[in-house]
């Protein structure tokens, strides 16, 4: 069976280094699991992404939210993507997918 697995890559601290709260992290969770049936956070230790923004290197702390979906409605994850990109104040926000075969 294919399907895909999506990969949402959620920054734990706005740019001014503060802290995001739970209470913005919950209804993602919820509308994830609900909506594809479960979901996998990878919390505990949080990855690190860098890159370049000119001569310095930007790091940011990354929660990762995964979910397996049937078919991979790209609308859909355009608008969450964006929607997410507000509720966390960021000039952008990874989404994304590959496809997966179970075995």
């Amino acid at each position: 069976m294919s399907m895909y697995l999506v990969q949402l890559l959620l920054p734990l601290y706005d740019n001014e280094g503060h802290p995001f709260g739970p209470d913005l992290y919950a209804p993602v969770r919820q509308l994830l699991a609900q909506h594809f049936g479960g979901l996998t956070t990878y919390s505990r230790a949080p990855a690190a992404g860098l890159w370049k923004e000119g001569e310095q290197t930007v790091r940011d702390d990354l929660v990762v939210y995964e979910v397996m979906a049937e078919e991979l409605d790209r609308s859909w994850w355009a608008a969450y993507r964006e929607e997410l990109r507000t509720a966390f104040r960021q000039e952008a926000l990874v989404v994304r997918a590959q496809p997966v075969e179970l075995l």
